[in-house]
């Protein structure tokens, strides 16, 4: 998303977030709600077209979000209707917006009722399953699947064990992808939870668990680093045999054994 819609998203949310976040318990049900009217706009491009056409008057697209999506919550009409009047570079960005406001409801909503960072925490517990379990990954991400039959595995594997707020986010990334890959958009999860808690994501892999110590020197090591608080999330994989592998963003450091062997191996053919 670039230029106009960009800012049109930003300048909505950032008038939504308080909103959201005074949701309290009542954020899954919006966040419901507003995934609801996405994938209303993603079946419809007539209604898409209706409501991002530049010549069409603002006060004609609010009365068309109030007819059309009259049984939902005001706060909900009320962000589908300041996103509909915005200038839109492209169609399909209204929706991805809307798909950003139902996640946004549901992080804030989390965020006031304190319980932001065990989600963050079960997101990325859900991601290293998914990496681990890659016969998971595949029935979760079946696009030929049917959605209701790719939910219903998930319901399975996850309902009642994880946070409500987490079973939402994830739910709704499997049950409607919109093109993404599942992996990537948990990730993207696990990094928008931190972002709110104002954290950079810290990956760490590593032969064994970090103590509590360890991952407090880590986050204050990174911290110096590149000025700025740290979530430090740590991965086990026996595979690696010894050190520690840590990505910040797009940067890599890799000081596992495995590492250093295939190191030396190349060095040593090359």
């Amino acid at each position: 998303m670039r230029g106009s819609s960009q800012l049109a998203r930003d300048g909505v949310l950032r008038v939504f977030d308080p909103v959201a976040s005074a949701s309290g318990k009542e954020g899954v049900r919006l966040a419901d709600e507003l995934f609801s009217a996405v994938d209303a706009l993603d079946r419809s491009g007539s209604l898409r077209r209706a409501l991002t056409d530049p010549a069409r008057d603002a006060s004609d697209k609010t009365d068309l979000v109030e007819s059309l999506f009259s049984k939902y919550d005001p706060r909900v009409v009320t962000v589908i209707s300041d996103l509909a009047k915005a200038r839109w570079g492209n169609g399909n960005d209204l929706s991805t917006s809307l798909e950003d406001a139902g996640v946004v409801v549901l992080l804030a909503s989390a965020q006031s009722l304190g319980v932001l960072a065990t989600v963050e925490e079960e997101l990325f517990l859900v991601e290293r399953e998914l990496v681990a379990n890659r016969n998971l990954l595949s029935a979760l991400g079946d696009r030929a699947a049917l959605a209701e039959g790719r939910v219903g595995v998930l319901h399975d594997v996850l309902f009642g064990k994880v946070n409500a707020v987490t079973y939402a986010l994830v739910a709704r990334k499997v049950g409607a992808p919109r093109g993404a890959r599942l992996l990537g958009a948990v990730q993207g999860l696990v990094k928008e939870a931190a972002a709110r808690r104002e954290l950079m994501v810290v990956s760490v892999t590593a032969a064994v668990e970090l103590s509590s110590d360890q991952k407090t020197r880590l986050a204050s090591i990174l911290k110096d680093a590149y000025g700025h608080d740290m979530q430090v999330n740590v991965a086990v994989d026996p595979d690696v045999l010894g050190g520690i592998k840590i990505q910040v963003g797009s940067e890599v450091v890799d000081g596992t054994i495995v590492a250093r062997l295939a190191d030396a191996r190349r060095r040593l053919v090359g």
